[in-house]
């Protein structure tokens, strides 16, 4: 079979690995460094990423500590996360950096979980565009002869496959982050 479906695959695989990389931006109650993953902080003309100009640990449950390299920077990081939409009120002792999380409400807990199997559903559809695009492919290989009508079928039934194997792994991202944010 002419069909070369690991390139279709590779793409429902970087639809997963968005979805987990915006899934570690939002808030479950804990401190989380990578919450901070998207706050850009400028640095010398430049912005830069705040793990990039500063240490950031997890001291306690909820709380973050920021300590910049610069003692200068943290103004403008305070600044960088006060207008960031986190909703987190920065602390500073002079040195360091103080993130406290709140415990949150069981209303804001259901509105991050619509979030989350809305990020979750944003995949899906991702993840169906590349099963469409991988069937059109496979369809124009058989009209221009290049494939047998059963090759086609095969095609059909490998990427319809792959589409379930990926859509159920976006199920279980989207349950367990669900899990994870309704216990309290």
């Amino acid at each position: 079979m002419s069909i070369k479906l690991s390139q279709f695959e590779d793409k429902m695989k970087k639809s997963i690995e968005n979805l987990a990389n915006e899934y570690t931006t939002i808030r479950a109650g804990r401190a989380n460094p990578h919450i901070l993953d998207k706050i850009t902080v400028d640095y010398y003309g430049a912005p830069s990423s705040l793990q990039s100009v500063a240490n950031i640990s997890v001291s306690e449950a909820r709380t973050l500590i920021i300590q910049p390299w610069e003692a200068s920077l943290i103004k403008d990081i305070e600044k960088a996360i006060l207008t960031s939409d986190l909703g987190l009120t920065p602390n500073n002792d002079g040195k360091v950096i103080r993130l406290s999380f709140p415990e949150l409400t069981e209303e804001r807990r259901k509105e991050l979980v619509k979030e989350v199997k809305k990020k979750g559903e944003d995949s899906k559809v991702a993840v169906r565009n590349i099963r469409r695009d991988a069937n059109d492919m496979a369809k124009k290989q058989q009209k221009a002869n290049e494939i047998s009508e059963d090759e086609l079928k095969d095609a059909e039934t490998s990427i319809q496959k792959m589409t379930d194997e990926y859509v159920s792994k976006i199920d279980g991202m989207i349950d367990d982050k669900s899990k994870e944010i309704m216990t309290v």
